[in-house]
């Protein structure tokens, strides 16, 4: 069985794309090998930014022979007085068998002829010329380029493609290019053309002799290099940066470090930005003291293997010297107006053409937030809405300020220094000032489900009233993310409003909160071309779920069926869903709640049925004489333990609740082993549907358990 390999080369792709067209086009050759019952061992993947390569090991050669049956004309057309007819004759000819050779089968339609054709299979090297061109074509990429002909879209122009099974070459083009067996190795440290002798890790060895490393070896050439570099200055250490470690990744096929610095002068700027101009435009690791302070000092990574005369280093010492002479050009002419001043030049930054400006914006998020002040502070949470209203009015000021300009990338934060570095106000104490300089300096956090939340109560208010303004906004105008579609990041900062409440405990229910930052919108301008309400609030409750499932699943680890059986209860609470998951999932391996799934999918099944004929249940359980002894043990044991587990729910005390519903699967198998529900006496069909229903209702306070998958479970 030949191994497989396929690269394709082109001009250097953007950082940010290769990960994810890498697994996307090692997915789509996995699926391609199966679909065409070609699939062997594993579907490995090489990628470097100038090529994207998959290896699958072991491929089938060609297909294997299949037998197909073919059914033709029915029997009473075939055959007349028991002879075939002319269509009995067309259908073996078309078949390539013998009259005598069909078969009689038995359909839900009636008795047809078949026959058995063996389907000759296509050899691997014929299908996959064939079909990996559109495989290739297909490749998401959030930007292509076109070129040379207006059919020929890549994220770069094509330079060369490698496509062989073991030692030989596939007839396969894309693009204008053939496949060879002909890499190419790094841009400056290899000389001329790779040959790749066959499709196996010779490939690997065969770019790692042409000076081009697979991603975990640069990686960790990177790391190494980084650390040994960083050992030359005492007590250094460089700072861990796993996002532009994934980026200078990206960037270089044979990585190395070079070690540079600045003047110490500029130490005096803030961290932040300091680190912000090495980190986002430089792409520089920067370097810190024993004691965690930023050193004058960066580490560059580069795509070559020296740098015998220092040059490059003098050259990324001059760049990082006039990036830092602007920032503190910017910084200091920002001083000369403070964030108070720039207040009124908020009416002129638009936030969104319908939406108005960020001024508009900023009163609305100061009304929500004072809304969102009042329900903590009636819930008991410590919270200063004098904080939070004046960081609100100030939160977005630094948007018109020239460091922003140019570093977009600390929106903000700058405003948080800014506040710090300003005397906002003459009455205000220091500890109220710093206060609120870090609700705005933490308001746009988090980031990402990585990302730390806001370090105070006062910007874990502002950060969700901020980001629900905006979404409330967008979802009004029905601009909804669709697909891989999301050009205001509604989905991410759907997440962090997520991840604040969830982390901060806030008693905050998804549905109310977008409810009031719609309101914030009455008798605006844009409000003429809102959708209806009714429109509004169903898409915002549906894309806060799947946020919420999102968080639960993927941030918290909690299996598909626990989260949908949590959520089918209430998907409003976050902080109460966290604390029923985590309930749910300690009680699951439990067989009594392997058995309350079963019947409460049994029970949900029975309800829709009879719905689904018209048949309805009693407005409450009676004690019928005709009452099965079973059904009626099972609705004492409702009307006892109900109100226990009721009690306990509220006090959110869900461990102890679920253990006592535990206790139902005595008397719920007794009822289902004894009791026939649908019965033909109307009344007592209805009475015991009635029955069904409390008890449904009473399982599904905490979770829908029909929702558990008890298939496959011990």
């Amino acid at each position: 069985m030949p191994d497989f390999l396929l690269e394709i080369g082109c001009e250097e792709i953007p950082a940010r794309m290769i990960d994810a067209a890498s697994r996307d086009l090692r997915e789509r050759v996995g699926a391609l090998l199966s679909r065409e019952r070609l699939a062997g061992g594993e579907v490995t993947y090489f990628d470097t930014p100038r090529r994207l390569a998959v290896i699958a090991a072991g491929i089938a050669a060609a297909q294997a022979d299949v037998i197909e049956q073919v059914n033709g004309p029915s029997v009473s057309v075939a055959y007349k007085d028991g002879q075939p007819t002319p269509a009995a004759h067309a259908f073996a000819k078309k078949a390539g068998v013998d009259v005598a050779q069909l078969e009689r089968v038995t359909t839900p339609k009636g008795e047809y002829l078949a026959a058995k054709i063996t389907k000759k299979g296509r050899s691997a090297a014929e299908i996959l010329a064939e079909l990996l061109p559109k495989e290739l074509a297909s490749i998401y990429w959030p930007k292509n380029m076109y070129w040379r002909k207006p059919n020929e879209r890549f994220v770069r122009p094509v330079r060369w493609l490698v496509a062989m099974l073991d030692g030989e070459t596939i007839p396969l083009e894309f693009e204008g290019i053939r496949a060879g067996k002909s890499s190419r190795g790094h841009r400056i440290l290899s000389d001329g053309p790779v040959t790749i002798a066959h499709a196996s890790s010779v490939y690997v060895d065969c770019l790692r002799a042409a000076k081009v490393l697979g991603r975990s070896e640069r990686e960790l050439q990177i790391r190494k290099a980084l650390d040994a570099t960083t050992r030359t200055i005492p007590g250094a250490r460089w700072r861990e940066d796993k996002a532009l470690l994934d980026t200078v990744v990206n960037l270089t096929e044979f990585p190395s470090v070079i070690l540079g610095g600045f003047d110490p002068q500029f130490l005096a700027l803030p961290e932040e930005v300091l680190v912000t101009v090495m980190r986002d435009h430089q792409k520089y690791f920067a370097v810190e003291d024993a004691n965690g302070k930023l050193a004058p000092h960066f580490l560059a990574v580069l795509n070559t293997d020296r740098d015998p005369q220092g040059l490059i280093r003098h050259g990324n010492e001059r760049v990082l010297r006039a990036r830092f002479n602007d920032a503190r050009f910017f910084w200091q002419t920002d001083q000369k107006k403070s964030l108070l001043e720039r207040s009124d030049s908020l009416k002129h930054v638009t936030f969104q053409k319908d939406l108005g400006s960020y001024f508009d914006k900023t009163l609305r998020v100061q009304r929500l937030c004072s809304w969102l002040s009042e329900i903590l502070k009636q819930s008991g949470f410590a919270v200063r809405p004098g904080v939070i209203h004046k960081a609100a009015c100030l939160a977005k000021t630094d948007l018109t300020t020239e460091l922003v300009k140019e570093f977009t990338e600390l929106q903000g934060i700058v405003g948080g220094l800014y506040a710090r570095a300003q005397q906002l106000d003459e009455s205000l104490p220091e500890a109220t000032r710093f206060a609120i300089a870090d609700a705005i300096y933490d308001h746009y956090k988090p980031e990402s489900t990585d990302d730390d939340v806001p370090r105070s109560m006062e910007g874990a208010v502002l950060s969700v009233g901020d980001k629900a303004d905006t979404i409330a906004g967008m979802f009004a105008l029905g601009l909804v993310p669709s697909g891989s579609k999301d050009p205001f990041a509604l989905r991410r900062q759907a997440n962090a409003i997520v991840k604040v409440i969830a982390e901060k405990k806030l008693p905050l229910r998804l549905s109310d909160l977008m409810r009031d930052a719609r309101a914030g919108y009455q008798r605006s301008e844009a409000e003429v071309k809102f959708v209806a309400s009714e429109k509004y609030s169903e898409s915002v409750a549906t894309f806060f779920r799947e946020r919420l499932e999102f968080y639960l699943r993927d941030v918290h680890g909690y299996a598909y069926d626990v989260v949908k059986a949590v959520l089918g209860a209430d998907a409003e609470d976050v902080v109460d869903a966290v604390q029923r998951a985590e309930a749910v999932k300690q009680v699951l391996h439990l067989p009594e709640f392997q058995a309350i799934g079963a019947a409460c999918k049994r029970m949900r099944n029975i309800l829709k049925q009879a719905e689904e004929k018209g048949i309805t249940a009693a407005a409450k359980f009676e004690d019928l004489p005709e009452s099965a002894q079973e059904e009626k043990n099972l609705a004492a044991y409702v009307e006892v333990n109900g109100p226990k587990v009721e009690t306990l729910r509220a006090k959110r005390e869900y461990g102890d609740a679920l253990r006592l519903l535990s206790t139902a699967r005595g008397p719920v198998d007794a009822f289902f082993d004894k009791v026939m529900i649908m019965v033909e006496d109307a009344k007592l069909r209805a009475n015991r549907l009635a029955l069904l229903r409390t008890l449904l209702k009473e399982f599904s306070t905490i979770a829908d358990f029909s929702e558990i998958v008890t298939e496959g479970k011990p």
